[in-house]
């Protein structure tokens, strides 16, 4: 392209302001689907990809096989290091856990880096080069190397890619040491297809999704790939590859959407979203055929296409229940709090028994402080909370989510963190509160001993019975809200017989809601056997409006050991209509 300087500085401007379009007007990439070389014009999805790259420090991509992340990450690359001045210099280390996977892609890099014009002025330095390791006359850098503790040595990289992370055989050390090498400023891009819950890219995934890291999630789909979905079809069936194998048994005019004569960057793809949360699978040759070479592996297929990360057989909570509830009943919450850490789905319903379940830690270790909210009622999670946070804070938090759904708390109070917690919520007056060893069902009888516990529940003691009620629970369709949740249990597996996490993983907020499930199977279906005769006791209460009077010299406070923190001011015992009243959300409406 002949310009003269004046053009030349313009177009550069514009290249440094627009990369996509720097992208697509310099650089070609070879396209399968054609057979041919072609100008790299960026779809939405890669748009998306590479304006995250420049605008935020942190990125993961979760793609596809063949989703081209990894070119268009090294065109990215190129231009980064063309443009760069001598006096900032770009050093751009390649980690795989190969070398030659490394290796590959800074070929890629130094591809594209001769593409560009020469006006761009850059050319390779005198120094020695190599296919692993290159300079250019600006002082950038570009460098390749496998996974090894001695991957960083004197090498200080101002951008990091990883590439195809979940395949990279390393442990948190070796990630502590990559991001420490970024301490003095730089960029960090983390690209691959799932394989499991790996120790590095499942990990960083996972806590952005928690907002527990600043990494910017992008996820690309290859039914929003315009090279792979032509002919795109939305197909009725619970399985698409029992479709591809069985397809004289379904009636396609009935459950097949088609979208092929619908250009893909006009697509709702927000709607076919929702379709798909609705049981409808998407379905093009392409898929049929990539589906074919990977001999219709349900696991490749579900984690290379379909970009799913699935567990391995110790999961304790099977894989195929997982998939039916992120199908069916994962949802973003109504409302967030508190910066993001509390999601709230539904609010109280009247009457109805809600559970508050609460895991936690010391504030300032690896672990969470959770606490979930359960509507037993409709079996159902309403709201979680998950935080950094001191105990006594803790409470206060969930002081104001429990007296809004009038909650009855049930607190992990093992290793003693809970304890603290616990004490506080009676502190500040909160009475609905779970004894361990007290029989709920008798709740309107006084009792001595419960004064002298500590509200809560020794979650070890009980661990296999509260992990199997939970697990029971959602095998009979107990719908859960949370992603973060699902993500845990993911990793939620059989450690030497034992359910636990995967190391580097976290289960808090599975503990949190496993114990509300566990004390409402277990408390309130007690309370269930008792509701006949407290039925009649309130139609007593309705007939006859007589007060009933206290002659007893043995007055007792509220009970905060007993659910519904029962005001014992009463003739030895004597239920009153008051404690119905002041405990009507424990039986709902009759």
């Amino acid at each position: 392209m002949g310009l003269s300087r004046e053009q030349a500085l313009l177009e550069y401007a514009k290249c440094i302001k627009d990369t996509p379009y720097a992208l697509k007007t310099y650089l070609q990439t070879y396209d399968n689907t054609q057979s041919q070389y072609v100008p790299l014009e960026l779809f939405s999805d890669q748009k998306t990809l590479i304006n995250d790259y420049d605008n935020y420090e942190e990125n993961i991509a979760l793609k596809y096989r063949q989703a081209g992340v990894s070119t268009v990450t090294a065109a990215w690359a190129s231009k980064k290091v063309v443009t760069a001045s001598k006096k900032k210099p770009e050093k751009v280390l390649i980690i795989a856990n190969k070398l030659d996977t490394s290796q590959e892609f800074a070929n890629k890099v130094r591809s594209f880096i001769d593409q560009w014009p020469t006006w761009f002025g850059i050319s390779y330095s005198n120094e020695k080069n190599s296919q692993r390791h290159f300079k250019l006359s600006n002082g950038c850098e570009v460098k390749a190397v496998a996974t090894s503790k001695d991957a960083l040595r004197g090498y200080t990289p101002t951008i990091l890619i990883f590439d195809e992370a979940a395949f990279i055989d390393a442990d948190d050390d070796f990630w502590s040491a990559c991001m420490a090498s970024l301490s003095t400023g730089g960029k960090v891009i983390v690209i691959s297809t799932p394989n499991g819950f790996d120790p590095i890219y499942y990990t960083i995934y996972d806590q952005a999704i928690r907002g527990m890291n600043d990494f910017k999630i992008t996820e690309m789909y290859w039914y929003r790939d315009p090279r792979y979905s032509k002919d795109l079809q939305l197909i009725k069936c619970n399985d698409i590859i029992h479709y591809m194998l069985n397809r004289e048994d379904y009636d396609d005019n009935k459950i097949i959407i088609r979208y092929g004569d619908i250009d893909p960057r006009e697509r709702d793809y927000e709607d076919i979203k929702l379709k798909l949360a609705n049981g409808y699978k998407v379905y093009s040759p392409w898929f049929e055929g990539m589906a074919k070479k990977l001999k219709f592996d349900r696991r490749k297929i579900s984690q290379e296409l379909e970009c799913n990360f699935l567990g391995s057989g110790d999961n304790v909570i099977p894989s195929s229940t997982i998939e039916i509830m992120k199908q069916n009943y994962i949802q973003e919450p109504k409302n967030k709090f508190i910066g993001g850490s509390l999601w709230q789905w539904k609010e109280p319903i009247a009457n109805h028994k809600y559970i508050m379940g609460i895991d936690v830690s010391r504030g300032d270790s690896e672990d969470y402080t959770t606490f979930t909210i359960i509507d037993f009622d409709n079996r159902e999670q309403v709201l979680e909370y998950l935080g950094k946070v001191p105990p006594d804070v803790v409470a206060e938090i969930a002081f104001k989510w429990a007296t809004m759904y009038s909650a009855f708390v049930v607190i992990d109070i093992t290793g003693g963190m809970g304890v603290s917690t616990s004490r506080k919520l009676q502190e500040l007056g909160y009475k609905n509160l779970y004894v361990e060893g007290i029989n709920t069902a008798d709740k309107w009888k006084y009792n001595v001993k419960a004064m002298e516990k500590i509200p809560g529940l020794n979650f070890n003691n009980k661990r296999v019975q509260i992990v199997a009620s939970f697990e029971e629970a959602l095998r009979h369709n107990f719908e859960i809200r949370s992603s973060r949740l699902l993500n845990e249990l993911n990793t939620f597996v059989y450690v030497n017989g034992r359910p636990d996490h995967q190391k580097g993983q976290h289960d808090d907020l599975i503990m949190a809601i496993a114990m509300a499930i566990y004390v409402g199977e277990n408390s309130f279906t007690q309370l269930e056997k008792v509701t006949e005769q407290t039925k009649a006791m309130v139609e007593s209460w309705l007939v006859n409006e007589t007060p009933v009077k206290n002659t007893s010299n043995d007055f007792h406070p509220s009970l905060s050991a007993l659910p519904g923190g029962i005001n014992h001011n009463l003739n030895r015992g004597q239920a009153t209509k008051q404690d119905y009243q002041d405990n009507s959300w424990l039986f709902g409406k009759f």
